[in-house]
């Protein structure tokens, strides 16, 4: 397996895989279609504040992460968000998802802090999370929508 950054190539693959993700238990809502496809036109013209990974076997794409890049005062540093981690569901629980965290991790060695979010309704990613050192914060999200 290998683990790269996202390329042209894979509009379909990641386009497909963001459907898949925000109809599973990883997320609480769906989004517009579109978003997949604005989200992929950034991650192609570049942004300092997105990255995605890919990992794949014999060319073809596995898993993706999808990260946000910020700068949190609190860490003291770079905060690299892992906004969206979706391994296939056939190799689940095969060490894709540890593989693809510390690919995210040794891509930024100098990052303050790597922070993720995790539903109730998914408790194997949740195990998996812990047992990779993440620990829960006692805060409790709220966004306001445009």
């Amino acid at each position: 397996m290998q683990i790269r950054s996202i390329q042209a190539s894979d509009r379909d693959y990641f386009v497909q895989a963001v459907h898949s993700f925000y109809h599973s238990p990883a997320v609480c809502h769906d989004i517009p279609a579109q978003n997949a496809e604005r989200t992929f036109e950034l991650l192609m013209h570049g942004s300092p504040y997105a990255d995605c990974l890919i990992a794949e076997e014999d060319g073809r794409p596995l898993a993706y992460c999808l990260l946000a890049l910020t700068w949190s005062n609190e860490a003291g540093g770079l905060c690299v968000w892992l906004e969206e981690l979706m391994v296939d569901e056939a190799l689940r629980g095969k060490g894709v998802g540890s593989k693809m965290i510390a690919a995210v991790r040794a891509a930024y060695p100098d990052a303050a802090r790597f922070r993720l979010e995790v539903t109730d309704e998914n408790p194997r990613a949740a195990a998996l999370y812990r047992a990779l050192g993440f620990e829960n914060l006692p805060y409790r999200q709220m966004v306001i929508d445009r």
